[in-house]
């Protein structure tokens, strides 16, 4: 199984183990991890079953104005945006997200709020015998959940956790 890491994380899979699906034949990957697992898998000609995206980076809702604060508060204090961005994702719950931190990169952020989904490339996984699994949290303070559910349903079996956050954490 191939894991993708989500942005200022590192070996977080552990929070999803009751979600993962173990077999060399899955690709996991969390928030803009489930981008890269995404692109990955676009990409890949190995045999690949299941795609399984956790809260993906999902912001083609969000207007420019709101990216590019969100760009400039990153730049201004990467360090207190971090230190929020770990808070925001583990709420509802009281978990410590420190210990999966890793220090990220301004592209990186600019990449998570930039990506966009298309229907197009989530048919063609389909046609390829792809099942694509979608995990999203009813609290999420990081992405519209809803919007996303809206969004993926169509391409995916989505997996809504009402009580969840981006983590899929509950209280």
């Amino acid at each position: 199984m191939n894991f993708f890491s989500g942005f200022s994380l590192c070996c977080e899979e552990e929070i999803f183990k009751e979600y993962l699906k173990k077999s060399k034949y899955t690709v996991s990957g969390f928030s803009l991890g489930a981008v890269s697992a995404f692109e990955y898998v676009q990409n890949s000609k190995d045999r690949i079953d299941t795609l399984q995206l956790f809260s993906p980076a999902f912001f083609q809702d969000k207007s420019e104005k709101f990216k590019r604060l969100q760009t400039i508060s990153y730049q201004k204090n990467p360090e207190a945006y971090e230190k929020q961005f770990l808070e925001n994702i583990a709420y509802p719950s009281t978990h410590e997200m420190q210990s999966y931190f890793k220090k990220d990169s301004l592209e990186s952020l600019q990449k998570l709020l930039e990506f966009t989904w298309e229907p197009s490339a989530l048919i063609e996984l389909k046609k390829r015998g792809i099942h694509i699994e979608v995990y999203l949290g009813g609290e999420d303070k990081i992405i519209e959940s809803k919007k996303a559910y809206d969004f993926f349903k169509d391409y995916a079996t989505v997996y809504f956790i009402k009580e969840g956050g981006h983590t899929l954490w509950t209280k």
